[in-house]
């Protein structure tokens, strides 16, 4: 039986790079559903022991050895999440820090952003609550916002943007944070407020896709819904490539 599991595991892996053991269980199941959880748990021990599919992290299974993104979420993001959450409870928020591109990256920026991303409809009230708490933040800054003065600024610098309807995030410690394959959309697109990586681009994507699992498919709904399929695909094509 674990040879016949070892010729379909690789199919349940074709729409995703890695699936909750929940979902990879319920997925054999529907294969083979003569088998107890206790067998299949089993199974899945002995081919991971065989190295046909990895446990990069709890409760995951995939079948590449690559890392799961899973950047530090320090005290400052827990606090500027749980507060603009608690006041705005309906809204949809997600919070990040350009230092996460850190080790994707030859060279260091000389700043880094912190991100707060939230509904359009609540772009304006988030800003002035964050600012009453917050000195330096910025409400979706034009090219000669960043360059005449957060470039200059040698402070901590937060900016509030707009959130894109379906973008893809996930929950990281009860803190929703974007996916790697939104980052790496987002640096590609929005230029002005990302030049730090500009110069870098082609390395942090290959780097990202030799030292992370990545979901193209998802970077590609993504982009979608930005209006920069083209854009992605050209960069993927180079970066694989190379």
């Amino acid at each position: 039986m674990t040879n016949t599991i070892e010729n379909t595991i690789e199919s349940y892996f074709k729409s995703n790079t890695q699936l909750s053991r929940e979902k990879l269980v319920s997925l054999i199941n529907k294969d083979f559903p003569d088998l107890s959880l206790g067998t299949i748990t089993v199974y899945l021990s002995k081919l991971k022991k065989a190295g046909i599919i990895n446990n990069p992290a709890r409760g995951v299974y995939s079948i590449s050895d690559k890392q799961i993104f899973n950047p530090e979420i320090n005290q400052n993001l827990k606090k500027i999440y749980n507060k603009i959450h608690r006041d705005f409870p309906f809204i949809e928020i997600c919070v990040w820090n350009t230092k996460w591109l850190s080790d994707l990256m030859r060279h260091q920026p000389f700043k880094n952003f912190t991100i707060i991303e939230v509904d359009k409809e609540a772009e304006k009230q988030v800003f002035n609550a964050v600012s009453e708490w917050t000195k330096n933040v910025y409400f979706n800054p034009d090219e000669e916002i960043l360059e005449r003065y957060i470039s200059t600024n040698t402070e901590e610098v937060t900016i509030i943007k707009n959130l894109v309807t379906e973008a893809p995030t996930t929950k990281n410690n009860k803190i929703e944070i974007p996916t790697l394959e939104k980052v790496l959309v987002d640096i590609l697109i929005d230029r002005e407020l990302f030049a730090a990586q500009q110069g870098e681009l082609d390395f942090i994507f290959k780097s990202a896709f030799d030292k992370y699992e990545i979901n193209k498919a998802k970077m590609k709904r993504y982009a979608i819904r930005r209006n920069k399929e083209s854009e992605l695909e050209r960069m993927i094509n180079i970066t694989l490539a190379k």
